[in-house]
């Protein structure tokens, strides 16, 4: 039988001093061993060694060091200062991801008053396109062009397009502008989720589950800033004429959700330095960079890493090809723009099946969750459901209730996902499930008080799905092809989201059905949770 990539290092390299490494009891990883790429395996396994650990294990050839070493480097740096202001820079994606789609529900009402579109939806639907775009463009860029522009980038795209959009003359104007700052939004999750996994260590990965509080704490706060612009200095439903000037509340709101995004963008760009991921460089074949950015990250949490190059080097059978000259760079990108990261995913009948179990899992919910906001209306006007006064006061104080809700359950998804035998496949599984028997249930409401309740717990475990979804897919995907697995998964649920508005638009809106499918479209999705291979729960990302 062929010598492992391990044991063919080790024969050409020779035997590596006696090193005290970090190994501990236990050296598991989210993906089982020999699922992926074994060279590239090994060496993510050393990556990660770099970032804890109790010297525990004497270790006195160079192979087996090299296969245990990479599990570790990332543990040895540990979660210092890098890793908590990329935690807060971080949450700013987070946040934008759903701050820029409450926007544009938020403004949609005075769009529609002050330029009365024949199928107001479109709105919609420009918003859809363009977050397709962004996550298609910026998902599977990052894995050939690197994450490091692709993280500083969208946040400035959404911002200049955002508060350009103020400026909107017509409603063609503001399609085309919401499809612009959408394109920036849609790379934010792709990106951010993975850059920041990719610097975190195994111990510290449900934080990836508490960002979702930026999530959430971005609803409160565009509802807050919505309520005096919007409530107050926009045209009312009663208004016969609505014009420019009585409906300015909507341009002030864009130029101040534009401006809070550049504020964001700012922080990023120019109070704090971002490394490129070390596994991503090391899967370009630049082992010499990937080892530089470790022993930076370590000196800025005030510790030292004994990662070499060599230690990487051990990882390649004899005969193996690095390379990392310009013109190889170039090839490299040429070679890249093919199916190469796709094809990685689907390697072997786990993975094609943890893959595409994702993707459905992505789309199920991408369709499932503006279906319920599109029909809703419909459905409690046609069961009579009462309302209260209607007016804006009481409109945006739900809001605001229903927003606040999603903070709790952001946190809460982040202590259900570290439960023993419950984990990430349970938490999400669970949480999905309820949503849709909230959805369901809301239909019942007949006074607006009851409906509020029902849209409270709705909110309130959705949050906790996504907080749970948003950390539980990039950890099932191998870092040097985690962009084009968060591409994959984001662009489904991107072309079934595309599917609600185009449903508005043309199905029979007095039927209580698109909402009961919604319901059973999250059920399903809870379901299917269920069978996915893979439970990253207490293991390490590759």
């Amino acid at each position: 039988m062929a010598d492992s990539p391990i044991e063919e290092g080790k024969a050409k390299n020779g035997p590596h001093p006696v090193s005290e490494l970090a190994v501990g009891a236990e050296d598991v990883s989210a993906i089982p061993k020999g699922t992926i790429d074994p060279v590239y395996e090994a060496k993510a396994r050393v990556l990660n060694h770099a970032v804890s650990g109790t010297f525990t294990e004497k270790l006195s050839h160079h192979g087996f060091f090299a296969m245990h070493l990479t599990t570790r480097q990332i543990q040895d740096i540990g979660m210092g200062w890098y890793q908590w202001q990329l935690f807060i820079v971080v949450g700013f994606g987070w946040a934008s991801d759903n701050l820029w789609p409450i926007v544009t529900s938020l403004i949609f009402t005075p769009i529609a008053n002050e330029f009365h579109p024949s199928r107001p939806p479109l709105l919609s639907l420009a918003q859809n396109i363009g977050l397709l775009a962004g996550a298609v463009f910026w998902g599977f860029g990052c894995d050939i062009f690197g994450r490091r522009w692709a993280f500083n980038l969208t946040l400035g795209i959404t911002a200049v397009w955002g508060m350009i959009a103020a400026s909107a003359p017509n409603f063609a104007a503001i399609g085309v502008f919401a499809a612009f700052w959408s394109f920036g939004v849609g790379g934010n999750l792709p990106v951010d989720s993975a850059i920041f996994l990719e610097f975190l260590p195994g111990s510290h990965q449900y934080l990836l589950t508490i960002l979702s509080i930026d999530w959430a704490i971005a609803q409160v706060v565009a509802t807050l800033i919505g309520w005096p612009l919007l409530g107050y200095q926009t045209c009312q439903q009663t208004d016969e004429v609505c014009t420019r000037e009585k409906n300015m509340g909507w341009r002030y709101f864009m130029i101040a959700m534009g401006g809070l995004t550049l504020v964001m963008f700012a922080l990023r760009f120019f109070c704090f330095t971002i490394y490129e991921s070390p596994k991503y460089l090391m899967g370009k074949g630049l082992d010499e960079k990937a080892v530089q950015v470790v022993h930076e990250v370590a000196r800025r949490n005030k510790k030292t890493s004994s990662l070499t190059v060599d230690d990487l080097r051990a990882c390649e059978p004899e005969g193996y090809e690095r390379r990392a000259t310009a013109s190889d760079a170039v090839k490299r990108k040429l070679e890249n723009v093919d199916l190469s990261h796709i094809r990685a995913l689907f390697a072997t009948v786990k993975m094609g099946y943890s893959t595409a179990a994702l993707m459905w899992v992505w789309a199920l919910i991408g369709l499932g969750y503006p279906l319920y906001n599109a029909f809703l209306p419909y459905i409690q006007a046609t069961r009579g459901a009462d309302f209260g006064d209607g007016s804006t006061y009481l409109t945006y104080r739900n809001s605001l209730i229903i927003a606040v809700l999603g903070i709790p359950g952001a946190l809460i998804g982040g202590a259900l996902v570290e439960l023993p035998r419950f984990g990430r496949k349970g938490a999400l599984s669970v949480s999905t499930v309820l949503t849709g028997v909230f959805l369901y249930c809301s239909t019942t409401a007949t006074t607006s008080s009851s409906l509020l309740g029902w849209n409270c717990a709705f909110n309130f475990t959705s949050n906790i799905m996504y907080a749970v979804l948003y950390a539980f897919t990039p950890e099932l995907f191998p870092t040097k092809d985690r962009g084009t697995g968060n591409a994959l998964t984001a662009t489904a649920n991107r072309i079934f989201g595309i599917m609600a508005p185009i449903v508005a638009m043309f199905a029979n809106l007095q039927t209580a059905a698109p909402v009961y499918t919604s319901g059973a479209l999250f059920i399903a999705a809870g379901l299917l949770v269920v069978t996915l291979p893979f439970e990253s729960r207490g293991k390490a990302s590759l």
